[in-house]
């Protein structure tokens, strides 16, 4: 297992959760920082550097986020679509972690790019195990390097696959053939 070395960002208004998912991660061996924003709005200001969040030394980028849905001041929603809408920072695992079982909460946060979608378990001893799961499983991830901006580092796309595409996850017509006929849609 390669070394990780993330930022943590949970957003999250309940101050007992809050508690108990950073219990849960210190539990897993996260020694990086973790930071904590109790909404959407704050989450989108820790991100783009806005405001107390300006002082990087301090504030890392996240690498790594767990959001709630339901919060007051900007719900998860409102941080998965700001992500899903900077393609430079939609890269950053995301994951839902909520109290809510409603198939359309679920079905909305993956439309708006999120990596996982997990419900909040009923006990402390779950969470930890959960947590210990998913930070386990990210670990094993490759992802998109960035600098302490949170702005991707440059990657060499000529002659490769990816060339195809451009930095905003476009598809660019590149007047070559892949062999393959356009499906129609249903």
């Amino acid at each position: 297992m390669k070394k990780f070395h993330a930022t943590i960002l949970i957003v999250e208004d309940d101050a007992d959760d809050q508690f108990m998912l950073l219990r849960a991660f210190r539990k897993s061996g996260v020694v990086d920082p973790i930071q904590v924003v109790d909404c959407g709005n704050e989450a989108i200001a820790y991100m783009t550097g806005d405001g107390k969040y300006a002082d990087r030394a301090k504030f890392a980028y996240p690498t790594f986020i767990v959001t709630d849905l339901k919060m007051p001041r900007g719900n998860g929603f409102d941080v998965l679509n700001f992500l899903h809408g900077h393609p430079q920072w939609a890269v950053i695992p995301t994951v839902v972690l909520s109290a809510s079982q409603d198939l359309d909460d679920i079905k909305t946060s993956y439309r708006l790019g999120a990596s996982s979608y997990h419900v909040k378990p009923s006990s402390p001893q779950l969470l930890s195990e959960q947590i210990a799961v998913l930070y386990s499983y990210w670990n094993t991830c490759e992802v998109p390097e960035v600098d302490i901006t949170g702005k991707q580092l440059p990657t060499v796309s000529d002659g490769k696959l990816g060339q195809r595409f451009d930095s905003v996850g476009a598809h660019r017509d590149t007047g070559t053939d892949s062999g393959a006929s356009p499906r129609p849609l249903s």
